[in-house]
């Protein structure tokens, strides 16, 4: 296995380093990280937005244009899977463990300390949400949708191997087999590790936050490592279940619990204000999009800051989980047109993320801002893992919903690193759609070692600085990606064409 495997053997080194580093020097990496932040965020910033806007742009262009019908798959290849469990996977996959997390905690964040503007007003309250779903709608999406179309065309379609390198072939060659290809895919296997990592990481720091918050579990960081070490557990035994039985079974039930959390909240909440809010939310993301996806403030430093701590956060944490949920997403979308591809994995899922952040979010503002329960604002500020729970003590059956939410959380938790290591086995043995089960044992084991460092190395914050500084080359990589996979569409539609037109004169 790890004898003529150069790509599994390098990245394995490369994480073994980062794991030895981060216990050797975890002071150092928790002292040093404000400083890797402000000159990612000062240097790499402006680049985030520019180039997820092309993004963006990218695909929905693609949606509307004439490669619109061209398949993922040979002409006669049908989908695998039913849409209502492929679009369940894809979602489940996509946002995992970070939609429990945020539901009520950034939208009231950012009511309290708008990006611009007077705090705690009707004004910030819309602020908050247009902003909400500007971190989680179209922009992560067009990420994945990106690299899970380039993937699934020149895999299914060109029968290239799977790996991002594939991808690059338009402007490589057969190179992608050289050093250059194997150093793009070792690369992305280590920007996957990490953003798998830090997703385990966040996630064992909510659950256990959960678990003080319900049971009253001492809320320390052995806790959070325990909940680490039971979860590989459990998605190893998942992720050797294969994707038809493990990841979809657990994503289809994770959506019926989901939405039926969300329709608790939505009819004993305030549940006209809940319409309006999705409504008038909607509107003012997509009419303020575009400023929203460019907005800098170079003259005010606060504004900056907030950006940087928000919004340039978020892309850099989209960017470390656009590897593999996009590859994901191509494993599962063999089959589909393109134009059917950009609406599941840019339109719905960015409307189902928009649906539960007003009722959730759109709720716990409305406690505070229209009910006067200022406790609730105070504890989200005083401790953001928190914050669901604290919102849900507001409502019937409190203890009932938070113990679901713990369930729903851990699942996220679970499918999100189960679709993972699927993805990074794939990578390291040589694009084998069907990877032996000893690859996703190894890294698991990876992402259960880096989800500890980064719990021991300073919690949430040493997380983010570490998921900004790895990702910023791979934005500049997903930029060729927009070039290469518009250059292959062009020209299989130019020799479809051509095609076209000579059976047309010899006939």
């Amino acid at each position: 296995m790890f004898k003529n495997n150069v790509i599994l053997r390098i990245s394995l080194i490369i994480s073994l380093i980062f794991i030895v580093f981060g216990v050797v020097f975890r002071n150092w990496l928790e002292k040093t990280a404000p400083a890797f932040l402000s000159f990612n965020v000062n240097y790499f910033g402006p680049v985030y937005l520019v180039a997820t806007l092309l993004i963006v742009i990218t695909c929905i262009y693609l949606m509307f244009s004439k490669y619109g019908s061209i398949k993922l798959g040979k002409d006669a290849d049908k989908p695998e899977f039913s849409t209502l469990s492929w679009i369940s996977m894809l979602f489940a996959t996509g946002m995992g463990i970070g939609l429990v997390f945020w539901a009520t905690a950034e939208p009231i964040m950012h009511y309290l300390s708008p990006p611009f503007g007077a705090s705690s007003t009707a004004e910030s309250a819309d602020l908050s949400i247009q902003h909400t779903f500007f971190h989680w709608g179209l922009h992560p999406w067009a990420l994945y949708g990106l690299i899970g179309l380039g993937m699934a065309y020149f895999q299914y379609r060109k029968d290239l191997p799977a790996r991002i390198s594939s991808i690059f072939y338009p402007i490589l060659g057969d190179r992608i087999y050289g050093p250059i290809g194997k150093s793009i895919d070792i690369y992305v296997i280590f920007v996957t590790v990490i953003g798998l990592a830090q997703a385990f990481g966040l996630g064992a720091i909510q659950i256990s936050e959960g678990a003080n918050f319900l049971w009253g579990f001492s809320n320390t960081m052995a806790v959070s490592i325990y909940i680490i070490i039971f979860g590989t557990v459990v998605f190893m035994v998942s992720a050797i279940s294969g994707v038809h039985r493990g990841i979809k079974n657990l994503s289809n039930f994770n959506m019926v619990l989901a939405f039926s959390l969300m329709l608790f909240i939505f009819i004993l909440g305030p549940t006209k204000q809940i319409i309006d809010i999705f409504i008038n939310g909607t509107g003012g993301y997509f009419s303020n999009i575009l400023q929203m996806s460019l907005r800098l403030s170079p003259f005010d430093g606060d504004q900056q800051n907030w950006i940087s701590n928000w919004t340039i956060f978020y892309l850099g944490w989209w960017l470390t989980w656009a590897t593999f949920v996009g590859v994901f997403i191509s494993r599962v979308s063999k089959g589909r047109t393109i134009r059917e591809f950009v609406v599941a994995v840019l339109f719905v899922p960015s409307m189902l993320c928009f649906i539960w952040f007003s009722i959730f979010g759109g709720a716990g503002i409305h406690l505070i801002h229209d009910l006067g329960n200022m406790a609730l604002g105070d504890a989200v500020n005083s401790n953001v893992t928190s914050a669901l729970f604290s919102f849900l003590e507001y409502y019937p059956m409190s203890f009932l919903i938070s113990t679901l939410m713990m369930i729903l959380s851990f699942i996220f938790f679970i499918t999100s690193a189960d679709s993972g290591t699927y993805v990074l086995s794939m990578f390291s043995s040589e694009g084998n759609i069907n990877p032996d089960n000893k690859f996703k044992v190894i890294w698991a084991v990876i992402i259960f070692s880096i989800s500890i460092v980064f719990i021991i190395s300073g919690g949430l914050e040493t997380i983010k600085t570490i998921v900004i500084v790895v990702s910023s080359p791979f934005i500049i990589l997903m930029l060729f990606m927009v070039y290469t996979v518009l250059k292959a569409l062009r020209s299989e539609f130019k020799h479809s064409e051509t095609k076209e037109d000579v059976k047309s004169k010899t006939g």
